[in-house]
């Protein structure tokens, strides 16, 4: 079959093309920005990709178009897509029908932690010789790559909330129908098309719905957004992880090392085994009981998952370094929400103690460039001896109103401005985190270079 797929180089489409490859379909596809590294990923799979989307690229005419959920009416190749009569349909349901239906699916959501989440339940599936599928919005570092079909009957899935195409306004993950389902966390986020949190609850509890009584929902004990998502209905076995022996809950780390290197895992009283690891944060503590939790339930003992995850290696771009230069760590992490920019930056501060902390972020997200988190973001930014904000051209919002908050934030207007203010900055010892959801303009490696050049 000829598959021509639109929106092609985002991680989740992308991710598809590369699993409709594996399955033998002759794949192409279009869209507005082709670039490393989607770009030459998808180029090594086979995969002829158009820049910019026009009715040409419908040419030779395909089986079947997949449309990506960043496309809508009035795109001139959708338009041509209706036109012509052509077959379609939306990524999260093309992966149902050809990749997860009948197998057994792990389901990974929440707000924040699922593409580490995901790569966790993987990897342990992998370790212990399943060779399981996955389709994961990132690209873990113990695979190379951000999915597969796999040749067991398990498949790990990132389960997004975001919604599934421009004529189907449900979230993606109720395409899913998993057995086993983690539910990370719960906050308000996608303020483009979800209008208030419990919009948002609704969806999650579409995703409850899905979920069959002989499967099994992995919650934090501690998280009221979800909670009241349960109490909305439920009709599957709940395992409930926290963090410390103060808690009922069924999982629980306890901690061994400050920044989260080392803790115990504790199921239901009993010890199970230290996870000794190069992660780092109490957010991450939580990621590893849930997959944990979720393996457990497909069959894998918990003192095997722990093995497993002692030799995770993380997932590009979650506090990844890029670089070490006259004794200057430079990280890129892709930190999207005000909470998740917290975390990192407190596990961070853990690890390396009294040494200098400096956050450099770009509100890029749909919701940081509205504006949602205006009020919040100063206090995620705490743990940072300096931040520095990149108040962006097109970003729509003074980011004076966050930095006016403390004196250890400051607003740059460019790209150089920030290369600039670091060259003159940075001294041995520090530790320089980039954050965003994007490529940030390269200022990771113009960094780099100018501080090679002091």
């Amino acid at each position: 079959m000829r598959i021509h797929i639109l929106g092609i180089c985002g991680t989740f489409m992308g991710g598809l093309a590369i699993m409709a490859r594996q399955l033998g379909h002759t794949v192409t596809g279009s869209d507005q920005n082709v670039y490393p590294p989607m770009s030459t990923l998808l180029e090594q799979q086979g995969i002829d990709l158009c820049n910019g989307y026009s009715p040409d690229n419908l040419h030779p005419v395909p089986d079947l178009v997949i449309i990506g959920n960043a496309l809508s009416r009035g795109n001139p190749e959708v338009e041509a897509v209706l036109n012509m009569g052509l077959a379609y349909t939306s990524g999260a349901q093309w992966l149902y029908n050809h990749v997860l239906k009948g197998r057994w699916v792990l389901a990974v959501a929440g707000t924040h932690g699922k593409t580490t989440t995901s790569s966790m339940l993987a990897w342990i599936l992998e370790h212990d010789g399943h060779k399981p599928g996955f389709l994961i919005g990132g690209v873990p570092l113990n695979f190379g790559i951000s999915a597969r079909i796999g040749e067991g009957r398990f498949v790990v899935v990132e389960a997004d909330e975001y919604d599934t195409a421009f004529f189907d306004k449900r979230s993606k993950f109720v395409h899913y129908r998993p057995r086993t389902t983690i539910l990370n966390n719960l906050e308000y986020d996608h303020a483009d098309i979800f209008p208030d949190l419990a919009a948002i609850q609704r969806q999650f509890h579409h995703l409850v719905r899905s979920v069959p009584g002989n499967g099994l929902l992995v919650v934090p004990e501690r998280d009221e957004n979800l909670a009241e998502v349960l109490r909305m209905g439920c009709w599957t076995p709940v395992e409930k992880t926290a963090l410390g022996p103060d808690t009922a809950a069924d999982w629980q780390a306890h901690p061994l090392a400050e920044d989260g290197s080392r803790f115990d895992v504790v199921f239901r009283g009993k010890r199970q085994g230290t996870i000794h690891w190069q992660l780092s944060g109490r957010h991450n503590m939580l990621n590893a009981l849930s997959a944990i939790a979720a393996a457990h339930h497909a069959g894998i003992e918990p003192a095997a998952a722990i093995s497993a995850l002692s030799r995770f290696q993380s997932v590009k771009r979650r506090l990844e370094v890029r670089a070490e230069v006259r004794g200057i760590t430079l990280y890129d992490d892709f930190a999207h929400h005000p909470t998740a920019i917290a975390t990192t930056l407190e596990g961070l501060r853990a690890r390396v103690d009294g040494a200098r902390v400096i956050a450099v972020v770009e509100p890029r997200s749909n919701t940081m460039r509205m504006g949602v988190h205006a009020d919040t973001l100063a206090a995620s930014l705490a743990p940072a001896d300096l931040a520095i904000l990149y108040q962006a051209p097109d970003l729509g919002w003074d980011l004076a109103k966050v930095s006016s908050a403390s004196d250890r934030i400051v607003t740059c207007d460019s790209i150089g401005a920030i290369v600039e203010r670091l060259r003159q900055e940075c001294r041995a010892g520090d530790h320089v985190v980039f954050m965003s959801n994007g490529s940030f303009g390269g200022v990771h490696e113009k960094t780099e270079a100018a501080l090679r050049e002091t």
